[in-house]
């Protein structure tokens, strides 16, 4: 069976939980576990969770933990089902019927290890459908084309090739992905998830990219490649923060390049 868990980590953001739950309780296919890792330090989402009612397939846990390598561990560790995906609190799924798509996926290849799909987001002042198909060779690029909360993936990876790097704080997904690049992987090509705006990864650009050098080059070594391409991504990142990067931008979406 492909029983799909999704974890859901959160700090201090009850609006965030709320809004996560209502995208997972209006799938047409009801996941076979949804398990929210809260490690606030006030019980607001605790309180929230205890006193409304919440279908059978929900479970949390609520104490404190050390970041966020260390939530998706505990949530890993304690799914029970076959297949977990980290939906992050204020992330939704795209539609009602994400999970459904998913499970057909896996139904339809046993061998499938894991897979990924389009996402929406928001990039230079607008929302954009972006994503391509995962390819090894280019992985120099980051999570540039991948978006973690896409990456359904068999816990069973996770027995083979280990949790999550907990010294890492950003750059963890990227990492574990680094990991399992030769697992078999499919790519669904209609958007999954909607990824919530100011997550810490856009917070904290800079140090993601210092940690995704520092990922690649344990496993591959150095590289031209990843040197110029975090060149162009540093610059990137100034260019979309002035008036002058967002109209390129906005232009960029007109003519349908935004996923380039």
């Amino acid at each position: 069976m492909n029983r799909i868990t999704v974890i859901t980590i959160c700090y201090d953001n009850p609006d965030d939980v709320i809004s996560t739950c209502k995208s997972v309780d209006t799938q047409g296919q009801k996941p076979f576990e949804h398990l929210i890792i809260d490690g606030s330090a006030n019980p607001a989402i605790k309180n929230h969770l205890e006193k409304n009612p919440q279908p059978s397939y929900r479970h949390w846990i609520s104490e404190k933990d050390d970041g966020i390598s260390d939530a998706f561990n505990k949530g890993v560790l304690n799914a029970k089902g076959d297949i977990v995906v980290m939906l992050n609190s204020g992330d939704t799924f795209y539609n009602d019927h994400t999970i459904g798509i998913v499970a057909a996926a896996f139904e339809k290849d046993n061998n499938l290890q894991w897979l990924h799909g389009k996402y929406e987001l928001h990039r230079g002042d607008t929302w954009v459908i972006i994503g391509k198909p995962f390819a090894k060779s280019k992985m120099y690029r980051g999570m540039r084309s991948i978006c973690h909360q896409t990456m359904f993936i068999k816990k069973s990876l996770h027995d083979k090739y280990g949790l999550y790097d907990t010294q890492l704080k950003i750059a963890m997904d990227y990492d574990f992905l680094l990991r399992i690049a030769n697992e078999k992987f499919n790519f669904i090509e209609a958007p999954l998830v909607k990824f919530a705006p100011a997550g810490s990864s856009s917070i904290n650009y800079l140090l993601s990219l210092k940690e995704i050098k520092t990922s690649y080059e344990k496993y591959y070594g150095n590289s031209l490649f990843l040197e110029l391409w975090q060149i162009r991504l540093k610059l990137l990142h100034y260019l979309l923060g002035t008036k002058l990067g967002k109209l390129l931008f906005k232009v960029k979406t007109r003519l349908k390049l935004e996923n380039m």
